[in-house]
């Protein structure tokens, strides 16, 4: 979910997972073709201090946009293997831009973040007070920079991978998530909380800050805004809570924490991100990494039944991108941008995933 003015934010019921062909077959794809970005390769990184590799692809795909025919792919995304020349620590990030200059501030982010996480000397020892402080300043950077920011930004959801442990770092409402082995089952485990005002804590905090928290349709008088209730983002998202000036129609965000967006830094939308950390273990087989594009109409478990389904990351992140695209077709007029990328644990799982993956195919388990 973007501004008011830039991503739409409905949301409807979830889907079951779909296939390649879809995505080829939706109305507008042949036109769009020209506009997937796709990383076809298939990559591969050594972690040699835990004696395990990370195989990885990623997909970015332009949105569909019927009455902007030249709108730019917002999204942005950045790997960077080996950061400060160490073999042991990786970078994936995934950066959706918003606003008129949203392309503009994705790119300057997913640029500016991993460059000054890679020059602080302190990433390996503290590496979450290294992520703090490499988010505040790209945020201080890009209000100094000559793209205005006043309202465009963009959100960002990275992972760091160091040794065996990940540190998920998360500014808005994009999305990573790990998929865990749990016996004959693959469960997804949510890496990162999507920032909106459906969450009471983020939804309190901007208001401190004097947000007003609104929908569109209580903004326009059509419901009452008195009303400080919205139920929850699947059931309610088609008018989510949004944050407004005091006196203004402006700048209706549906996320609570952001990169740039300076206006609305004034009413409580901040670039601090919330930090995770998860140690990984023989039963985590592959995490992805995707912007909302991806979620909007998918849940996290279906995203990972779907790059379950796939040996090959590569074919996951078409597949799950066609179903998003798909989906977006079938409920809206437009799509959203998609970029997603999919890495898999090589090494540290009990039994090579691709092996795992074919006994479970067999036993009809995914």
């Amino acid at each position: 979910m973007g501004c008011v003015h830039g991503k739409c934010c409905g949301r409807y019921p979830q889907s079951s997972d779909g296939d390649l062909r879809d995505f080829r077959d939706a109305g507008p794809y042949s036109a769009q073709r020209k506009n997937i970005l796709s990383e076809r390769s298939l990559e591969f990184v050594p972690v040699p201090s835990h004696d395990y590799r990370l195989e990885y692809s990623l997909l970015t795909q332009r949105g569909y946009y019927p009455d902007s025919p030249d709108k730019e792919n917002q999204d942005s995304f950045c790997v960077r293997t080996q950061v400060q020349g160490n073999p042991n620590i990786h970078f994936f990030g995934v950066f959706d831009g918003h606003g008129q200059l949203g392309t503009q501030c994705s790119n300057f982010v997913k640029d500016r973040l991993v460059e000054i996480l890679a020059n602080d000397p302190t990433l390996s020892a503290d590496p979450v007070k290294a992520y703090n402080s490499a988010f505040l300043t790209t945020n201080y950077e890009l209000h100094n920079n000559e793209i205005d920011d006043t309202m465009s930004g963009t959100t960002a959801i990275t992972v760091l991978v160091i040794g065996d442990t990940l540190y998920v770092a998360n500014v808005g409402d994009s999305r990573a998530v790990i998929a865990v082995k749990d016996g004959n089952r693959i469960i997804a485990e949510d890496l990162s909380s999507d920032q909106t005002p459906f969450r009471k804590d983020e939804c309190e905090r901007v208001k401190l800050c004097g947000a007003r928290v609104l929908s569109v349709d209580q903004v326009e008088g059509l419901k009452d805004p008195d009303i400080q209730s919205w139920g929850d983002e699947e059931s309610e998202g088609g008018d989510p809570p949004r944050l407004w000036v005091p006196a203004g129609m402006y700048p209706g965000t549906a996320f609570t924490r952001s990169v740039g967006d300076s206006t609305a830094e004034t009413i409580g939308v901040v670039a601090t991100p919330e930090v995770s950390i998860v140690k990984l273990t023989p039963n985590h087989l592959f995490f992805v990494v995707a912007s909302d594009g991806v979620f909007e109409f998918l849940s996290s478990q279906a995203v990972v039944n779907m790059a379950a389904r796939y040996p090959d990351p590569r074919d996951a992140c078409a597949a799950i991108a066609g179903e998003s695209y798909k989906l977006w077709l079938e409920h809206e007029n437009r799509t959203d941008d998609i970029t997603i990328i999919i890495v898999h644990i090589k090494g540290l799982s009990n039994g090579d995933f691709r092996n795992w993956i074919t006994y479970a195919h067999a036993q009809k388990r995914i």
